[in-house]
């Protein structure tokens, strides 16, 4: 019936969704639309996972769907990859993406260049994912960056999200997706909280993979991130507003394939580039970036260098304030948005 007059009818609100929950409901809302799903990993089934990404899953979809592995990288990616070759979607959860070194044979040569040299007969949809880059005090060997090694890859997919939306959206893409995907979490944002539309509440919305967002209009200076840095990169932003300097922020999602027309169309506009991301500065995400701006014919519209802020060049120190100091901070980014626009 027709609401009477006089009576609103209202929609959903937003709600708040911590990205622990946003890829538990989108492994939950696969496994439900699809039977060729499934997840593996270390701890992920009886434990609910080591940091509650898949809670409640095991019970809810059994042994079959959500599969508990030994500690060994290499022979469950191998059987993952087997079985998406098959024509199953298995989601191969790496308890830390240091950990995937371990497997990273069968990730490049097996996963990511099978439907190369297959000449497009055999697809490997296979998503590979699980927390990347520094934690909290837990040093050089479990602190990489995994988005330029994997970034670097023809044959592979890498999303790295930020937010409860993106996290979402991006892990149901990849998962309906044919190709193999890296997707690079954040395990300190697990516990974030983030507002999440009601569009992004329903069990059809994907992110697009390979399409940036804007999260912040600018005018003055274009910032370019990806996972957590995009939050730091929206707190300075806050800041420098307060002195007058509008900062464009992009949330970069996907890092290949790279929406650099986005970025491009930015710069145009503000005339001035800083890259912000967790990993080392050498063959980086940031580099490549500044790369591609300087090869296209956005180059001809920046008004000074583009700035790199990256993390030190060094393995990751245990104590917690060198661990600050080598990890970019909102201080860090605001000192080079300073420097670019020589202010």
């Amino acid at each position: 019936l027709p609401p009477r007059r006089g009576i609103r009818l209202s929609a959903p609100a937003a709600i708040q969704v911590t990205v622990r929950d946003a890829l538990n409901q989108a492994l939950d809302e696969e496994l439900e639309r699809d039977e060729r799903v499934f997840l593996l990993g270390e701890e992920v089934a009886q434990y609910d996972g080591a940091y509650k990404i898949s809670r409640g899953l095991w019970k809810k979809y059994g042994d079959k769907r959500v599969i508990d592995t030994p500690i060994s990288e290499m022979g469950f990616t191998g059987i993952a990859v087997g079985a998406a070759m098959a024509g199953l979607r298995p989601v191969c959860e790496f308890m830390t993406f240091n950990f995937s070194m371990q497997a990273i044979d069968q990730v490049i040569n097996s996963a990511a260049k099978t439907c190369y040299m297959s000449s497009g007969s055999i697809a490997v949809p296979i998503v590979f994912r699980g927390p990347n880059g520094a934690s909290a005090g837990v040093a050089a060997q479990h602190s990489q960056c995994f988005a330029a090694w994997y970034g670097h890859c023809p044959g592979l997919k890498v999303v790295s999200p930020w937010s409860s939306e993106d996290a979402k959206g991006l892990l149901k893409a990849s998962i309906r997706d044919d190709n193999p995907v890296v997707m690079l979490e954040n395990e300190l944002l697990y516990g974030v909280p983030f507002e999440m539309s009601e569009q992004a509440q329903s069990k059809d919305f994907v992110v697009p993979i390979g399409k940036a967002k804007i999260e912040k209009e600018g005018t003055h200076v274009t910032l370019v991130a990806h996972s957590r840095p995009v939050g730091h990169c929206l707190e300075a932003a806050a800041v420098l507003s307060k002195e007058g300097v509008e900062c464009e922020v992009i949330n970069l999602r996907t890092i290949r394939p790279m929406d650099i027309e986005t970025v491009e169309a930015s710069v145009v506009k503000t005339n001035h580039l800083v890259t912000v991301e967790g990993g080392w500065p050498q063959f980086g995400v940031g580099a490549e970036i500044c790369a591609r701006i300087m090869e296209g014919s956005a180059f001809n519209y920046l008004d000074a260098p583009a700035v790199r802020v990256t993390g030190a060049d060094v393995p990751m120190p245990y104590a917690k304030i060198l661990e600050d100091n080598c990890i970019p901070q909102v201080k860090d980014i605001i000192f080079a948005v300073k420097k670019t626009l020589n202010i």
